[in-house]
């Protein structure tokens, strides 16, 4: 697990000055559609150019590399502009970083190991058909009731304590690969493996993070909305 570090940014950073604390914060700038070549601009400016709010920049990347949330920070942030990111990175997920592991996973297999290679592959689609139903649910149900929410229109049958009920972790099957290979798994190019062995523990960071925004952020901002709706004493 990536350490978590102390400093929290602003606006007035560097975009190059936030990566070298931490490079594993660039797939979530791609999750933003931040482009490349910012050269020494700040956080705000990039922000501006790409049309990204940057209060929401600012307080997901800092919980991401921090573990601690800014409550005043996440009150002040519309739940659909959190609702877009997390859709953008289902999107991340299933058609690029997913095909992605699949491709240098079926590369690295060995031929010599025609026993296990089917199970490893089994391993792999087993997680792939759980994230596909996850992110479906979420994108179905989850998502709409949220604007929904957001518009003034709550559904009587169905509240934000639903999802959070079955907020399933999805990457289970992702360690079971990768304990699978690590501990099993013998070939005469191991590089290659080694390079896959990477991605699984990058995308299983990456998925803890992503849950753990919607588990942090995105519910306790519903939550909270529904309480107003409902004109409960908050």
């Amino acid at each position: 697990m990536t350490m978590k570090i102390k400093r929290r940014f602003s606006g007035r950073d560097t975009l190059v000055d936030l990566v070298s604390i931490d490079y594993n914060i660039l797939p979530l700038l791609s999750r933003f559609n931040i482009p490349l070549g910012f050269g020494s601009k700040s956080i705000e400016a990039v922000c501006r150019e790409a049309s990204i709010d940057l209060n929401l920049f600012l307080l997901v990347v800092n919980f991401t590399l921090t573990g601690q949330l800014d409550g005043s920070a996440a009150d002040r942030i519309s739940p659909l502009k959190i609702v877009d990111f997390l859709h953008n990175s289902h999107s991340y997920f299933l058609n690029y970083k997913i095909p992605h592991i699949r491709d240098n996973l079926t590369a690295a297999l060995d031929a010599g190991h025609s026993d296990i290679n089917p199970m490893i592959l089994a391993f792999f689609n087993d997680f792939v058909k759980r994230l596909d139903e996850h992110f479906g649910y979420e994108e179905e149900t989850v998502f709409p009731y949220i604007r929904s929410l957001a518009e003034g229109r709550k559904a009587a049958d169905y509240s934000i304590e639903c999802f959070r009920r079955h907020h399933e972790e999805v990457t289970e099957s992702l360690s079971e690969l990768k304990n699978l290979i690590l501990r099993y798994y013998t070939t005469s190019i191991p590089n290659q493996m080694y390079d896959v062995l990477v991605d699984i523990c990058n995308a299983e960071e990456d998925l803890d993070s992503h849950s753990a925004i919607e588990n942090s952020i995105l519910i306790p901002l519903v939550d909270h909305i529904e309480k107003q709706t409902n004109g409960e004493r908050l």
